[in-house]
């Protein structure tokens, strides 16, 4: 085997690592404030000069149930999914993805929200640095 190969691997073992506890972490050591959630949602934030955008994950969640909060330098993003209810009757063989109560909090250096926009499943939040 190739030392880049072998280099190659344990980097790839490593973020996989990091990505797996950064979601125990977000399971299990939430904030007070957030032990009523029940999942948090992934992010992605990017950062430019001007602004920062973080890009939240929320797949079949309807836009009039999620919160959106910014005080104090911590974005809050809240709500709840709901399963549809064309559902209620059907036996769950498999339910990986979440439901019900959610929040996911980002300390943000930023002054305040800009603009947001839920499209695609994805909530857009744009903060003026």
């Amino acid at each position: 085997m190739r030392n880049s190969d072998l280099e190659g691997r344990m980097w790839a073992e490593a973020v996989a690592l990091l990505e797996r506890a950064e979601r125990l972490e977000r399971q299990f050591f939430l904030p007070p404030v957030a032990r009523g959630a029940c999942w948090s949602p992934p992010i992605d934030v990017f950062e430019t000069e001007l602004e920062l955008t973080v890009l939240v994950a929320l797949p079949d969640v309807d836009p009039a149930q999620i919160e959106l909060a910014f005080a104090d330098g911590v974005l809050i993003v809240s709500g709840v999914r709901r399963l549809p209810v064309v559902l209620a009757g059907a036996a769950i063989r498999r339910l990986e993805i979440p439901q019900g109560r959610f929040e996911r909090r980002l300390a943000v250096p930023a002054r305040c929200l800009a603009r947001s926009e839920f499209r695609n499943g994805c909530l857009l939040v744009v903060l003026a640095k």
